[in-house]
């Protein structure tokens, strides 16, 4: 029998000092994408709201950063560190595997980062699609944009070939035998990551062939932009869930109560369930047959059911293992969490964002729904519970685990850092439901002056002043975390580390057949919420005039 594995801080702060170098640097790089991400995003939030005014261009710039930024560098330099550190302790002490490899890929990403924050500042924005329209008389400007989106990609392929080297290492030097459910995940997304990788060249490189003069306009780009965008949106939700498997076991002590085999079954599904369901987000072109329609429709039903699976488990895990050790109450489990940590609270806000999202994010998935909300308000209004408030929140806490491991620094402030998860949630509930109330009631997501000269509702400004107030919230709550957790990159003096707190389940002997039922019961609560706000989208659809039901979600 394997003797078990030393802590997750542990087996991080045992990584040689080439790994964990790199590491903070794409944790550095990843926080510094963030910070900046939050301040353009500030300024649109403003922009949208009437308190700056911009003009057309300078608007379309700075929604271009925001997307660019965060979308693209913040979640991904932050995955590829998170996939390489984890990896790495997955090793338990042996370091990466073709290290090279790593740092070329690191490189890579840099570069990309940079190339397209220049591309982005001074070229015609282009959002952060790159769409080639928009950018026709200007080839240069779509040229470099898509070439820091190809660095991007390359970056990740190279950083995830070394991720899946090094899970596959620890399996063949005898650690072990089999991949555990950890690594098994760890190597799930890193062949996600590459395949991603592939998708954006299939994306951008005709972009750039373009303009260098060696090809056609790239006329098919919405098409392959479609398909690359569809595996980076859920390639984040992977990496959370990913991350919170991790983080409980490591404050918790707790393990799937269903196995290793049942928790590679569950990540395993991401392969199979995310990339046929890509059709939804072709609801909008005009030439989409019918049938894929309603094929798009019915594979949409099962895009959330790996993500629903993985929070069933981590939850009945702890409800189950609480309860086992003489919990008593509904919730009385709840009460033994380590709410004092602050990696605690941002699992749990995550947790409650991600219900949100997956609400009005089914509601936006169905093709009768999809042209009336998809140009309007609605989709970021919906979409920041994710971005933010479950991935963003994710990945923070695993920094908080993680850097001081790899610096020996103390946590910052971890009781002030404690109450910003839900100074941010707050400013998302605020953001998130006027935005998603805008959405219904027609404001267009592109524009910032809505005010059509004079002839918009009422009601459009009022919704939009608010978008403003929650954006504002969440912003400051976002970059009081940032700073606190990038107070870690700075190294501490040796044995400062302060250890935060853990749950202790007590010494009550394990009893057997306990019932969990929250994790279930919240499943039942989201799935009520999405038919519920379903059928109000569709009460509105019904109620507008034919005509506008007709112009499709680019009306606007």
């Amino acid at each position: 029998m394997n003797a078990p594995l030393p802590s997750l801080s542990d087996r991080v702060s045992a990584l040689p000092g080439c790994d964990k170098a790199l590491v903070r640097v794409l944790f550095g790089a990843s926080l510094l994408a963030l910070a900046l991400g939050v301040g353009f995003g500030w300024l649109t939030a403003l922009g949208r709201a009437g308190v700056a005014v911009f003009e057309p261009q300078q608007a379309a710039r700075l929604l271009t950063l925001h997307g660019v930024t965060v979308f693209f560098y913040w979640l991904y330099l932050a995955q590829t560190a998170l996939l390489l550190v984890l990896a790495g302790a997955e090793r338990n002490g042996g370091g990466l595997a073709l290290r090279s490899l790593a740092w070329i890929g690191g490189a890579l990403m840099l570069a990309g980062f940079a190339v397209s924050e220049i591309a982005s500042i001074t070229g015609t924005p282009l959002l952060y699609d790159g769409g080639p329209a928009l950018g026709r008389d200007d080839p240069a400007a779509v040229g470099w944009f898509s070439l820091g989106y190809l660095l991007l990609g390359a970056g990740l392929a190279a950083s995830s070939a070394s991720a899946i080297a090094t899970v596959i290492t620890r399996r063949n030097g005898g650690a072990g035998g089999a991949l555990s459910a950890v690594g098994f995940a760890l190597f799930a997304w890193a062949g996600f990551l590459i395949v991603s990788a592939i998708a954006a060249v299939n994306a951008f490189l005709p972009s750039v062939l373009w303009a260098l003069g060696r090809g056609a306009f790239p006329a098919n780009q919405p098409t392959e932009w479609h398909i690359l965008f569809h595996n980076l949106h859920y390639l984040p939700l992977m990496a959370t869930v990913v991350v919170w498997y991790v983080l409980v076991q490591a404050l918790t002590g707790v393990s799937s109560m269903h196995g290793a085999r049942f928790s590679k079954i569950v990540f395993a599904s991401y392969l199979l369930f995310v990339p046929p369901t890509s059709l939804y987000h072709m609801f909008l072109e005009p030439n989409l047959s019918e049938t894929v329609r309603v094929v798009g429709s019915l594979l949409s039903l099962f895009v959330a059911v790996p993500t629903v699976m993985a929070f069933l488990i981590i939850v009945s895990s702890l409800e189950a293992h609480g309860r086992s050790r003489g919990a008593s109450g509904r919730l009385g489990w709840v009460g033994a969490l380590p709410w004092k940590n602050p990696v605690m609270a941002a699992i749990a806000c995550a947790a409650l964002n991600l219900g949100l999202g997956l609400t009005f994010a089914f509601v936006l998935i169905q093709e009768k729904l999809a042209p009336l909300f998809s140009d309007t308000f609605f989709v970021p209004g919906y979409f920041h519970f994710f971005a933010v408030g479950t991935v963003s929140l994710s990945f923070l806490a695993a920094m908080m685990v993680v850097l001081p491991a790899l610096t020996g620094s103390a946590p910052w402030r971890p009781a002030l850092l404690c109450r910003m998860p839900a100074v941010i949630s707050l400013g998302l509930l605020i953001f998130g439901a006027a935005g998603i109330a805008a959405g219904y009631a027609g404001v267009p997501r592109r524009t910032f002056d809505i005010s059509y000269g004079g002839g918009a509702p009422a009601l459009w400004h009022t919704l939009m002043t608010a978008v403003g107030i929650g954006g504002t919230v969440f912003a400051l709550g976002l970059t009081v975390l940032v700073l606190g957790v990038a107070r870690s990159l700075l190294p501490g003096p040796k044995d400062s580390v302060v250890q935060q707190p853990v749950v202790s389940w007590g010494d009550t002997p394990l009893r057997s057949q306990v019932a969990a039922w929250t994790g279930p019961a919240g499943v039942v609560l989201v799935v009520v919420a999405m038919a519920l706000f379903t059928i109000v989208a569709f009460d509105l659809m019904n109620a507008l005039p034919l005509t506008v039901i007709g112009g499709g979600g680019h009306s606007h």
